[in-house]
């Protein structure tokens, strides 16, 4: 068994079932390693940023780490937005990078690269592996790191692929999550009690089936009022499951909301801060009138925390009636709007369904139009860097291939990683990606009326305007995606019941 073998059946024996690969020349052993009986499902990507985000959309709906192989340091220089994304997201996953043999490094091929240097910034575990192996043993360390919701990379030179005499690895199991202090608990429930109004700010583990129901109890027995992350790396949501909604994206509008409440518990996230500093407005979103507490860091057991707190403030059970059929959006009717898109995509999407949202500025209408759907998980834009949203949907498919994905996707965003497209039809995957197509990015138009400048000259249109337009449904038909193009809401509602009523992925263009 040779040094690549024995870190794919290292990798397999603890668990990891798919990869997500770009490889090139120096990856060619663990390629051959994949043709055999390695336990793991090679996935073909044409980008490396698809592998990331697929491998990110696959870590959050499986729970398991995912892995990648990628082809030096450009390769995997490519795919670092959607792996800043992932740590965003507290992701596991495991990176194995090619790397020259040892002996060629000397001679500074054109592909060399300080790939430590790349890797650092995103990886919370990395390691150059030594060229005389064993690489079984770094794999197993690199798997045990990113169980714990981080990125780990493996630098494996050539030479150290192809040692002979490598042997498979035991992965140490991973610790609990550490449990919130009764000092913490004990503090939140103080500060819920008091007189005035309180809320209770959700994220990771908070956001799960788990999280929001001890939650609601606890929001149940003080009046405080549910709030998560302006983007949550998943929130399980619809059904009987309690609401919450999400923080403003622009700075002024949480400010004011969380003016409002003179106590805040924070529970698997951090203090909320600005996505941009504006000048003359405050980067942190809560202000100093209001008074905080942690209950529980992401990297805690944030579930036992909120139940710990629930029990503390003598919260009893309980649980939101789901709502009728008859009784969810209506179809909407006439011109396409983000309204009525909304309107259809929440009126149709299935029980189960998974919705990863990148739908920016046009998808806006949709989250409070879809708090009544069936029970669904929701997944989002974690770190800001766009054109995560195909590949997070791909790789969700992957991760649960019995559950419909829908992917709501802006165009100025989708053309970073359209590659996706190719990979959902190569694995016939249940993806029905929805384009909201506004022509443009207009969220940079937004951001320059901000500044003052409501009416840019032709300088800046030129950065914000898409002209020619991209033409969505011959660029997925030519990836093998059957697509159409829609006109009103009702043509909406139509191609999404013909998308969900069939297997394999479906592109709908929607012009707004």
């Amino acid at each position: 068994m040779n040094g690549a073998e024995s870190l794919l059946r290292t990798a397999a024996a603890a668990g990891i079932r798919v990869c997500f690969a770009n490889p090139g020349t120096t990856e060619l052993p663990m390629v051959a390693a994949l043709d055999g009986d390695s336990g793991i499902r090679p996935i073909l990507c044409l980008f490396e940023g698809v592998c990331s985000g697929a491998a990110d959309g696959y870590a959050r709906m499986s729970g398991d780490p995912a892995m990648t192989l990628l082809h030096l340091g450009p390769g995997f220089a490519n795919g670092i937005a959607n792996f800043h994304n992932a740590r965003r997201a507290r992701s596991a996953i495991f990176n194995v990078i090619g790397d020259h043999a040892s002996w060629h490094l000397a001679s500074d091929p054109p592909l060399a690269s300080d790939i430590e240097s790349l890797a650092r910034p995103v990886s919370g575990w990395l390691r150059s592996a030594d060229p005389r192996g064993p690489l079984g043993r770094d794999a197993a360390e690199a798997i045990a790191a990113a169980r714990s919701g981080t990125i780990a990379t493996l630098i494996a030179p050539h030479d150290a692929q192809l040692v002979e005499g490598a042997v498979v690895e035991s992965v140490e199991e991973p610790h609990p999550a550490p449990r919130a202090s009764s000092a913490a608990v004990e503090a939140s429930a103080r500060l819920l009690t008091r007189a005035g109004k309180g809320a209770l700010l959700l994220g990771g583990e908070g956001l799960s089936e788990r999280g929001l129901r001890a939650a609601a109890r606890v929001a149940a027995a003080t009046g405080c009022t549910l709030w998560c992350d302006t983007f949550p790396a998943r929130l399980e949501r619809g059904g009987d499951l309690p609401h919450v909604e999400r923080v403003p994206y622009f700075p002024e509008g949480a400010i004011e909301l969380f003016a409002g409440f003179s106590t805040v518990v924070i529970a698997g996230t951090r203090s909320p801060v600005s996505f941009f500093g504006y000048p003359g407005v405050p980067g942190e979103l809560i202000g100093e009138r209001t008074e905080t507490a942690t209950l529980a860091l992401p990297e805690e057991d944030v579930g036992s925390a909120l139940e710990d707190l629930a029990d503390a403030i003598g919260g009893g059970e309980t649980r939101s009636a789901p709502v009728a059929p008859s009784e969810r959006v209506q179809r909407p009717t006439g011109p396409l709007t983000p309204e009525s898109v909304a309107a259809a995509i929440a009126g149709l999407q299935p029980e189960g369904a998974i919705v990863m949202d990148e739908g920016l500025t046009s998808a806006r209408a949709y989250f409070a139009t879809a708090a009544n759907a069936p029970r669904y998980s929701y997944l989002t834009l974690t770190g800001g860097a766009i054109g995560q949203g195909l590949p997070c949907a791909t790789g969700a498919s992957l991760a649960c291939p019995d559950r419909p994905v829908i992917a709501l996707q802006a165009d100025g965003s989708g053309m970073y990683t359209l590659q996706a497209l190719w990979t959902q039809a190569r694995e016939g995957l249940d993806v029905t990606t929805v384009i909201l197509s506004n022509r443009g990015y207009q969220i940079l138009a937004i951001e320059l009326a901000r500044t003052g400048i409501v009416e840019p000259g032709p300088g800046c249109r030129s950065l914000t305007d898409f002209d020619p337009v991209p033409d969505w449904t011959q660029l997925a038909r030519g990836f093998g995606v059957p697509a159409v193009a829609v006109e009103d809401a009702e043509g909406l509602w139509r191609e999404l019941e013909r998308a969900f009523a069939e297997s394999g992925p479906h592109l709908i263009e929607v012009p707004l």
